[in-house]
């Protein structure tokens, strides 16, 4: 029996943003697409005003399209953050004040996944320090998750992109999943498998999927190298995402690649040939 496609959400905050963000749901809906996913769309401000929550809300809600991943506040995103949770001072506090906000303009959708980015490593700050207050704020977004009734997403990236960012392997990123889900007492934490940062890494991406399909709370892909869409690296997507349903996985799979509009989607025709 032939495994059904993939369920794929396109990341607006890397995807057609040639457009301004209000006009970046209608266009994925034009493209064929109903559901998205979102980076925290104010890198600058934790808290934004009411009215452009608002006017995000009215934009997915119009064009018809299922927000179905969130980030907490991560710092400047593209840029050169990777996070705020584990490093102290500002960056901890604009975490700890976007959890409500982001949680609840997630649960004012229907999203039920929020991502925490873990932040770089701070010259001069004890790694040791900074991995107790990671710990601390996944704790408190676990809960905040938890109250709107989400999981809490916990993502490696790649060493080669982001070298200052410690959670870099599948395992560890578990191990961690693991520690948020035994200290919250909550159950919600969740792997979030992006196969391009974990290829880039270097890991099996088969042994990942075999060995921690059933934590995966999320899935994102772009092709490797390159970061583009697939069919333009070296990945063979059909096969890892037929092997992802194999091994049960049945949620979302988030599209986050580098491509111009005109061409960002025209991989998924090959692909549903099976030969993206």
């Amino acid at each position: 029996m032939d495994l059904p496609e993939p369920r794929f959400a396109v990341n607006l905050s890397i995807l057609l943003t040639e457009l301004p963000l209000l006009e970046r749901p209608a266009a994925a809906a034009a493209a064929g697409f109903t559901a998205v996913e979102l980076w925290w769309p104010w890198p600058d401000r934790p808290v934004p005003e009411k009215r452009e929550l608002d006017a995000l809300r009215g934009a997915l809600t119009d064009a018809g399209t299922q927000l179905v991943g969130l980030n907490f506040f991560a710092g400047q995103l593209p840029g050169p953050d990777r996070g705020a949770l584990s490093v102290p001072g500002a960056a901890s506090d604009a975490f700890r004040a976007n959890l409500d906000v982001a949680a609840g303009f997630a649960a004012s959708l229907g999203c039920t996944a929020l991502n925490a980015l873990y932040g770089n490593r701070v010259q001069g700050v004890d790694p040791r320090t900074q991995d107790a207050l990671a710990l601390e704020n996944l704790v408190r977004a676990a809960r905040a998750a938890d109250r709107v009734g989400a999981v809490l997403l916990i993502e490696a990236l790649n060493a080669v992109e982001s070298p200052l960012y410690p959670l870099t392997g599948a395992a560890r990123t578990v191990e961690l999943v693991e520690a948020v889900n035994a200290a919250s007492g909550l159950g919600n934490a969740r792997f979030l498998m992006d196969l391009y940062h974990l290829s880039m890494g270097g890991e099996d991406l088969r042994a990942v999927i075999d060995d921690h399909a059933a934590v995966t709370g999320h899935v994102q892909i772009a092709d490797a190298p390159g970061r583009g869409a697939p069919g333009s690296g070296a990945l063979d997507f059909p096969e890892l995402l037929g092997h992802l349903g194999k091994a049960g996985y049945g949620g979302w799979v988030g599209l986050e690649y580098v491509a111009p509009r005109a061409d960002a989607f025209g991989w998924l025709e090959d692909f549903r040939q099976g030969g993206a």
